[in-house]
């Protein structure tokens, strides 16, 4: 309610005690839609900052302000130098008028979502505008220096009139206010006796009050919510001073404490999700026809099949029921048993890769939601613990910094890790000898064509394991062994990863390499 015409109404006579005779100093920008402006009597100084926004505009009298040296933009120069005569707001209205000796306003409009300063030199000049694609607002023209105190006009009684709508400018808090005190089931001539109660109250309130009501922080001419501080009706600025500080804490609080509770949400959901990937293959292992007891009975009834055989039916000796086996025609028996039994060896370790990923990730959303119930027991609008527990716990803003979106390569966030994955042959030569620096892992399907991987170092932290083995599922997805059970793939610091002269696009040779069997995925993908 910092912005509504009622509580302006007061701020306005009050900013005119302040600062008449004082002049501006400075005015500049050193943030999107900030306003500053400096003002100074030769032995005090005055500051204002607006921040017009149009998530919501923001009022603020900082008792002291220091400038940026970088960043910073000069704005309405020909403000500089002017005497503050009056402030004044408009009737029924969310704008505030400062009035300068020599007929030059300046308008703060505090529209809620077109908020807006205009500056006119001379009452018949142009208007320089700060938000420039707001052109209407060039055809706002002060209203002559009036009496802060403006006749109300009383509205319409009618039986048809409703009394909250017939005083535009009540805003949100009043209605709460009254609604409190019966005004829903009261008849409609006692709702217009409440209405025509609470408007004294507000162009001439007992105190300003800091509340907290649904979750917000808000400063009201009324006592409604959660009540915090009673603040003297005679001192608007000391109320803004206090009120916006605390706003702006509780904001940052609220913005720091969302990202973590969705970064420690996601964490859990998508190592839950990884996780039952790893059990659902698990059973389907455990519960299908192995690929040893597959080779097992061709072996055991080689007599049994022709040359040259598509397929063979045999008895089971496990289940005792008949199995069909299919062969490949073009090549012997004993060497499709040969084949499954490597297939089985492969899957053996696939397996125990398995059973260690599901304890991984069920371990990683087991801290997860240990985390978010710390995280639910911290104390409320505690920035400074807040960010305490976030850098104790790796989750601060440089380890959760999210991806550079403007790369041109596949990019995933794992742990505070960036992976970078090409997207063809060209773009392979880009990631691996423009963007890779010396110590970055870099990855790559054995001895197939595919994507190139690289794991960014972060100094100081060693990549984790589960890290890599999630970068190797990566590169193993984007290539030819997609579809593969298990497969191979080199891994080994970029400095040991060189082009041949003249070799074609994508092409590398390694020097050093470690190689992991992983199986092909994409771990980030959720179901």
């Amino acid at each position: 309610m910092h912005i509504n015409y009622y509580f302006l109404r007061q701020l306005a006579p009050a900013l005119t005690r302040q600062l008449a005779g004082y002049t501006v100093a400075t005015c500049f920008s050193q943030e999107k839609d900030e306003l500053v402006i400096g003002l100074t009597n030769g032995t005090q100084e005055f500051w204002l900052k607006a921040h017009l926004a149009a998530a919501g505009p923001l009022l603020a009298l900082p008792e002291t302000f220091h400038r940026a040296r970088q960043n910073s933009v000069d704005l309405l120069p020909g403000l500089l130098g002017l005497a503050v005569e009056s402030v004044q707001t408009w009737p029924q209205d969310r704008v505030l008028q400062f009035n300068f000796r020599g007929g030059a306003t300046l308008l703060f409009k505090l529209y809620s979502t077109r908020p807006n300063a205009v500056f006119r030199p001379a009452p018949d000049a142009p208007a320089e505008l700060f938000h420039q694609r707001y052109s209407p607002d060039a055809e706002l023209h002060p209203l002559a220096a009036t009496p802060a105190e403006t006749p109300v006009t009383v509205p319409s009684q009618g039986p048809e009139a409703n009394p909250l709508k017939a005083y535009p400018s009540l805003g949100d808090l009043p209605p709460v206010y009254l609604r409190a005190q019966g005004y829903n089931e009261a008849p409609l001539a006692e709702k217009w006796a409440m209405v025509q109660r609470v408007v004294p109250e507000l162009e001439q309130p007992a105190a300003f009050y800091l509340i907290r009501l649904a979750g917000r922080t808000r400063l009201s001419l009324l006592p409604v919510g959660e009540v915090e501080a009673t603040l003297p009706a005679d001192n608007p600025i000391a109320a803004l001073r206090r009120f916006v500080p605390l706003l702006q804490g509780r904001r940052a609080y609220e913005t720091e404490l969302r990202q973590v509770r969705q970064l420690l949400e996601k964490r859990a959901d998508e190592a839950s999700t990884s996780a039952a990937h790893a059990r659902r293959r698990l059973h389907a292992l455990e519960h299908e026809a192995g690929y040893r007891h597959t080779a097992d009975l061709i072996m055991a009834h080689l007599h049994h099949i022709q040359p040259g055989a598509a397929q063979v039916e045999v008895e089971d000796y496990l289940t005792g029921e008949t199995r069909t086996i299919k062969l490949k025609t073009t090549e012997t028996p004993q060497r499709t048993a040969q084949n499954l039994y490597r297939k089985a060896k492969n899957q053996q370790l696939e397996t125990r890769q398995l059973q260690e990923r599901a304890d991984r990730r069920e371990t990683e959303a087991l801290e997860a939601l240990e985390r978010l119930e710390e995280l639910a027991a911290l104390p409320a609008d505690e920035l400074r613990t807040l960010r305490t527990w976030r850098k104790q716990h790796g989750l601060d803003a440089a380890t959760v910094a999210k991806p550079t979106q403007e790369l041109p390569f596949k990019v995933f966030e794992d742990s505070g890790f960036t992976i970078l994955v090409g997207r063809n042959a060209q773009n392979n030569d880009l990631l691996t000898q423009r963007y890779a620096h010396k110590d970055d892992l870099w990855l790559h399907a054995k001895d197939v064509t595919g994507s190139h991987v690289v794991i960014r170092q972060r100094p100081g932290h060693p990549v984790p394991e589960p890290v890599q083995e999630r970068a190797a599922q990566l590169a193993a997805w984007y290539s030819r062994r997609k579809n593969d059970s298990l497969c191979p793939v080199t891994i080994t610091p970029k400095k040991f990863v060189r082009k041949p002269k003249g070799a074609v696009a994508g092409s590398v040779a390694v020097e050093r390499e470690k190689v992991l069997l992983v199986v092909p995925a994409n771990p980030f993908e959720r179901e």
